[in-house]
């Protein structure tokens, strides 16, 4: 008597049409890898993730070890809450790590880490309520509240050449401030202005 094996249990004729099948969906999935972008390359080459930063109201600048070993570091995601902490108030709050990812990326878009200098990180409620108070360009339910936005520039990085890589990144947020010599970027949803 002959057993019957269920389907998922039996072998596959391994005729031509097999391999045929099997060989293109393996280059298929070579392919994918070899047309990832540098960026990621690099990224995932080193293992390591670090943003270098200046904040341009404290004086305090550092370049902070953030990702490691496949996952974030305490202690580098405290030194970048610090650092981008409410300076009017002193006030510290945890920052999105998605929004740390984003300036990763976008230093890497310039061939390598690049320097950042912050205007803006987190904002306090009150802090945004005395700024919104006093502009128009300042948002009442502004993302800095939540840890989901910064203002940056790069040094030797034209702010419009900034903005539209930031923009092309499509990971967000991003506002352009020419006059006031900064970007805006943020992990909402994806527009500009």
């Amino acid at each position: 008597m002959r057993k019957f094996l269920p389907k998922s249990r039996q072998t596959i004729d391994p005729s031509p049409c097999f391999h045929r099948r099997r060989f293109l969906r393996t280059s298929l999935a070579l392919a994918g890898g070899i047309i990832a972008a540098p960026a990621v390359a690099t990224v995932r080459r080193t293992g390591e993730r670090r943003i270098e930063l200046l904040n341009l109201h404290t004086g305090e600048k550092a370049k902070i070890l953030y990702w490691s070993g496949g996952m974030y570091q305490p202690g580098g995601l405290n030194d970048l809450n610090h650092l981008l902490r409410d300076h009017r108030t002193g006030d510290v709050y945890d920052m999105d790590t998605g929004l740390f990812d984003l300036v990763h990326d976008l230093g890497l878009e310039f061939g390598s880490q690049q320097k950042f200098e912050i205007i803006s990180g987190y904002r306090s409620p009150k802090t945004n309520k005395s700024l919104s108070n006093k502009s128009s360009g300042v948002a009442k339910r502004s993302l800095h509240m939540q840890g989901k936005a910064m203002d940056l520039r790069m040094p030797g990085v034209s702010l419009d050449k900034l903005k539209q890589t930031a923009m092309n990144l499509q990971r967000g947020g991003v506002g352009f401030y020419p006059k006031s010599g900064f970007i805006h970027v943020d992990t909402g949803r994806v527009r500009s202005w």
